[in-house]
């Protein structure tokens, strides 16, 4: 079925009368590529010519240019459009140049983290990073896996509520990530 004739099927259903607020269609746009002003860490480049999914687009590439000139980033694209991508290729970067680096990622909700780390344990190999060393830390981990966390992993992916509840407020358990801690999403 075609997406109009399943958006007619749908408004007609009784129980979604009303309940459409707005269906706007956007005309069909090529993709656009790019290649960054320097080329990517061979190691990252690999793992996404592996993954297939070079080339870049545009966004993802200016993104990427501007991250390694210490720029802030906003990313306003829609779902699917390979934002994940604008900043974790500058932290996988860093991660890969910088031993000591380490990343914390925040995210709205614990989903959303979880899901965000399966992608970027594909990224996992030897000699860019080890799945080990990125986790989640949340409401849900236990407390016998937080130290662990604390003191071994250079991507942590969390949310607001554990940055305020449980990293600040514990801030000298966490002195060794923050002290080396380089990238804030």
């Amino acid at each position: 079925m075609e997406t109009t004739e399943f958006l007619a099927y749908i408004a007609s259903l009784p129980d979604y009368q009303e309940q459409i607020a707005h269906i706007e269609r956007l005309p069909y746009r090529p993709a656009e590529y790019a290649k960054p002003d320097a080329p990517l860490l061979p190691q990252i480049d690999a793992r996404l010519r592996k993954k297939r999914i070079l080339p870049l687009y545009t966004h993802q590439v200016t993104a990427v240019n501007l991250c390694r000139q210490g720029k802030n980033i906003i990313v306003a694209t829609p779902a699917a459009s390979g934002k994940s991508l604008c900043y974790n290729l500058p932290v996988l970067e860093k991660l890969v140049s910088d031993p000591n680096a380490r990343a914390l990622y925040l995210y709205p909700t614990k989903a959303l983290a979880q899901d965000q780390l399966r992608s970027l344990k594909s990224f996992a190999v030897p000699s860019l990073l080890l799945a080990e060393e990125m986790d989640v830390y949340d409401g849900d981990t236990p407390n016998r896996n937080r130290s662990d966390i604390r003191l071994q992993a250079r991507i942590i992916l969390s949310n607001p509520d554990m940055l305020h509840v449980s990293i600040l407020p514990s801030h000298q358990k966490w002195s060794r990530f923050l002290r080396i801690w380089n990238m804030w999403l």
